[in-house]
């Protein structure tokens, strides 16, 4: 019980001190904001707003997860303040649970404002809901598995920023976000097969627009498998890194 009220604790002291503070709140409600009034500028013609929806979502959630904790972390470490967590009598895995959990609770809060946006222009009657849940969660976890991978694997705030952009923005541009994978060059399709994100849009265009690649079974199952590679990973480099 003791280890789950220190869980709690590390969770709420963050939310506080982080995620919840006025600018990063602002933020997470503007980004996703600007994504959507950029494509309804840009567009000439009526916006298929269903099928715009997944690719802000998804976009919202990962920008908004990796760039909150790629930073703190990062933050902490240079302040020698997570070197005293460390110390908790807790095990490691669970700390660094506890230090996503905020990213991911923001990541997925990140993801409410295009829904809302959609639900003011157009019906959104048919959209499976259980489904986006389940696709704005697993990509608000991979995507804050791949904060802390970044964020354990430098050591400057500046660092985690030009980092995290070295995974973020290929995925913006291979992960059939908003034009399908099959339009890519036939080089670049495997990439996209290895990106998290790929799958994670799969389910929401689907959930959306029925309009998937593959089997939801399969795109859960990926996405799982990316969260426990990514947070292992984190976990190693943790372990050779940061632990004498």
């Amino acid at each position: 019980m003791k280890i789950w009220i220190a869980y709690w604790n590390i969770l709420a002291k963050d939310l506080r001190s982080y995620y919840l503070k006025p600018p990063n709140v602002s933020w997470g409600v503007i980004f996703p904001l600007a994504w959507t009034l950029m494509f309804f500028i840009k567009s000439e013609s009526a916006v298929d707003v269903r099928g715009l929806v997944p690719g802000v979502m998804a976009l919202s959630v990962l920008f908004g997860t990796t760039s909150m904790l790629a930073v703190t972390i990062t933050f902490e470490k240079k302040g020698r303040s997570f070197e005293r967590l460390l110390l908790a009598p807790i095990p490691l895995e669970l700390l660094m649970l506890a230090k996503t959990s905020g990213a991911v609770l923001f990541g997925v809060a990140n993801a409410v404002v295009p829904i809302g946006l959609a639900a003011a222009l157009t019906d959104l009657a048919g959209v499976i809901w259980w489904q986006v849940c389940v696709a704005v969660t697993l990509v608000a976890v991979s995507s804050a598995f791949l904060g802390l991978f970044v964020a354990v694997s430098v050591s400057e705030v500046f660092e985690a920023q030009s980092f995290s952009n070295f995974f973020r923005f290929p995925m913006v541009f291979l992960c059939g976000l908003f034009f399908p994978i099959d339009k890519l060059p036939w080089l670049l399709r495997p990439l996209s097969y290895a990106m998290p994100l790929t799958y994670g849009t799969d389910l929401l265009h689907e959930a959306f627009n029925g309009a998937g690649r593959f089997p939801a079974a399969l795109s859960v199952a990926a996405l799982l498998g990316f969260c426990a590679f990514l947070f292992g990973l984190s976990i190693r480099n943790v372990r050779r890194k940061w632990i004498v």
